[in-house]
């Protein structure tokens, strides 16, 4: 039996019915769980990326949120080269905004307030830092957002990649690290920023391109204003777009 058919088995054991919840949620739940047990020890290595994807029968897209929740909560870190590790959880992991629906438009918009703040900074920084190399990735996650448009994919991975990119590109370790414990967060809200877009507004779909786009000619150009001004507008209207979903929803 697969780990993820083990989840269902556990899930009808327990009368909790089918597997109706979010995929990431219930690997990292279920992560987590060996952890607390102990199956899991500080300092062992988790199985690879590819391991897990086979284990719990998903995609690779999947299994890094999945990792990026455990990474959020403090109970695994990653070393460069090495591999993902169970850690100590200390104080200084206790940061975290729950995922939660954009629906909940409080949440949402306390949680747009501190993206946008960290995005727009990190994009002024990276207009006048980044490397021909930083460019590089930049424009790949560009192209890569136009490749799953035109193949009627969501896109969600290729648009993490790009703001990723983009705030690797500052160079400041501080920046990185802050996106990487808001990774699972971060990634919740842009799945289902472009999932409403692609299912309710499929016409806005290229004009959201067309402000990764111009974020990018920005960066290209090093005009770390014109960077500030298209990554906040880009999120102010990725609000707007949410929001105009949901009040034609009632």
């Amino acid at each position: 039996m697969s780990v993820s058919s083990q989840i269902t088995s556990d899930q009808s054991r327990n009368g909790t019915g089918s597997r109706n919840g979010h995929l990431p949620d219930e690997i990292a739940q279920d992560l987590s769980a060996k952890i607390a047990s102990g199956a899991l020890s500080v300092g062992d290595r988790l199985p690879s990326e590819r391991d897990l994807c086979t284990q719990y029968a998903v995609s690779r897209a999947v299994v890094r949120e999945a990792l990026s929740q455990l990474k959020s909560d403090g109970l695994v870190a990653a070393r460069a080269g090495s591999g993902v590790y169970v850690t100590q959880r200390d104080s200084t992991n206790a940061f975290r905004f729950q995922n939660f629906s954009v629906s909940d438009l409080s949440r949402l918009e306390e949680a747009m307030e501190l993206l946008v703040t960290i995005e727009v900074a990190a994009t002024r920084i990276a207009a006048k830092r980044r490397t021909p190399e930083d460019l590089k990735r930049i424009k790949r996650a560009l192209i890569g957002m136009e490749y799953a448009i035109a193949s009627d994919r969501l896109g969600d991975e290729e648009d993490y990649q790009f703001h990723q990119a983009i705030v690797e590109a500052t160079h400041n370790q501080h920046f990185i690290s802050l996106c990487q414990h808001l990774e699972a967060s971060a990634r919740n809200i842009i799945r289902q920023a472009r999932s409403n877009t692609r299912t309710n507004h499929a016409e806005l779909l290229d004009a959201v391109q067309d402000e990764h786009k111009a974020i990018f000619k920005a960066l290209e150009d090093g005009d770390e204003e014109a960077a500030a001004e298209a990554a906040a507008r880009h999120l102010r209207n990725a609000s707007q777009r949410i929001r105009i979903y949901l009040a034609s929803s009632f």
